[in-house]
């Protein structure tokens, strides 16, 4: 039924909607990008207010791609609340996984009792997905800026990342594959060998990449001195991963949480150094993830040696022997993080103690909070450079909208 308005309420909306208006000057447009726009990399909403082609203000509305991950943890076991964290950033599910495992077997007290080859499968297998995720940030950028053969021949790469956790875990997205306490199965026969004839190569195809996109000047016009994200502004804003080493500071977990064998491993951590433009430019952040994705390399290839040689397969070996049928965590709180491919990504528990299933489970998503930073940075600059921006932030609404 229709609403009936009085004459004096009509003229009160009237006049309400007027003054709304004129509040916008008369070149100012307000600019609907999203939610269904491949430029917002998934169902992202953003009011843009514009003066022509510049950008004043951007309002990013969430919400449509809701998880409700939180929700179904106060309701399932520890263990089945795994298959949920995939979901989460379904771009990296093994370091989702990884995440969760850590902070279930923290709180159990079972950490340092996990034998060292689980610990080398699971960081081999983390950062082959982190290659994956990060050859899909680097093609679907070479689109938001115009270039479509840099997302061919990342996407064709990473099929054989895909092809390859798929013989692990027995799926190519969402695997469920690192439990609590262990793994769901040890890795298959020759699977070793085949990430060493990975690495071989796949190392002259970033050097390839690198000669396509990001040494190409049009490229570096495109994004260098874009998006400049100052430090102290991706510190205040709770900016972590490339977003955060891409305006200068060394700060990956890997290093500072020393967790799993990261400790044991040898590799660098890339940060923007402004070496086409300003330090903490959409360039910036690029090149450190083609640079994040050579050091995943070398942990592959350390990881592969260690596991033909030093911790190597054998007949009494059970990757699920210290899994518990039933987890019932001791009373207490319990926050565990990990470095995943967009940053920090942690689970914040609650247990009482009596039930096996969690109190509470809060996650952070590193997306979420690296998206608070985009109107910060998009101010001042044009339409077509704030595509670039959103596109060089790297956000998966799955973990957005946990």
């Amino acid at each position: 039924m229709q609403q009936q308005f009085t004459y004096d309420q009509l003229v009160e909306r009237a006049a309400a909607a007027k003054a709304q208006i004129s509040d916008l000057k008369t070149q100012e447009m307000v600019l609907n990008i999203g939610p269904q726009h491949p430029s917002t990399h998934g169902v992202l909403r953003l009011e843009v207010v514009t003066d022509g082609e510049m950008v004043l203000e951007v309002i990013p509305h969430l919400g449509y791609l809701h998880r409700c991950f939180e929700k179904h943890a106060e309701s399932l076991a520890y263990p089945k609340i795994i298959p949920y964290t995939d979901r989460m950033d379904y771009l990296a599910s093994m370091n989702n996984n990884l995440a969760f495992a850590m902070g279930v077997e923290k709180m159990l007290g079972i950490s340092e009792n996990i034998p060292p080859r689980v610990h080398y499968i699971r960081v081999l297998v983390a950062e082959l997905n982190r290659i994956a995720s990060h050859m899909i940030a680097l093609g679907t950028y070479g689109l938001d800026v115009g270039a479509v053969t840099p997302f061919l021949w990342c996407f064709r790469d990473r099929e054989h990342i895909m092809s390859m956790l798929e013989w692990v875990s027995g799926a190519r997205m969402l695997y469920n594959y690192i439990w609590i306490g262990g793994l769901f199965y040890d890795i298959p026969v020759g699977f070793e060998e085949r990430c060493q004839e990975f690495v071989t190569y796949f190392r002259p195809k970033m050097q390839e990449l690198n000669r396509l996109v990001t040494d190409n000047s049009i490229f570096i016009q495109r994004t260098a001195n874009v998006g400049v994200l100052p430090l102290h502004v991706a510190i205040n804003y709770g900016c972590s991963g490339p977003v955060l080493r891409g305006s200068g500071l060394k700060w990956d977990l890997r290093k500072v949480d020393a967790y799993s064998v990261y400790p044991e491993l040898d590799f660098d951590i890339p940060i923007g150094k402004g070496e086409m433009g300003k330090v903490g430019d959409c360039w910036d952040r690029f090149k450190v993830r083609v640079d994040e994705v050579e050091e995943s390399l070398k942990i592959i290839e350390q990881c592969a040696e260690v596991l033909l040689k030093k911790h190597q397969r054998s007949p009494n070996f059970d990757p699920r022997a210290l899994c518990p049928a039933k987890v019932r965590p001791t009373q207490g709180d319990f926050y565990v993080r990990a470095e995943n491919p967009r940053g920090e990504t942690g689970f914040y528990f609650m247990a009482d103690g009596k039930s096996d299933i969690p109190f509470r489970c809060k996650a952070r998503g590193a997306s979420f909070s690296n998206l608070s930073v985009l109107s910060e940075i998009s101010r001042g600059v044009l339409i077509s450079d704030l595509i670039a921006i959103i596109g060089s932030i790297d956000i998966v609404l799955g973990e957005v909208d946990r």
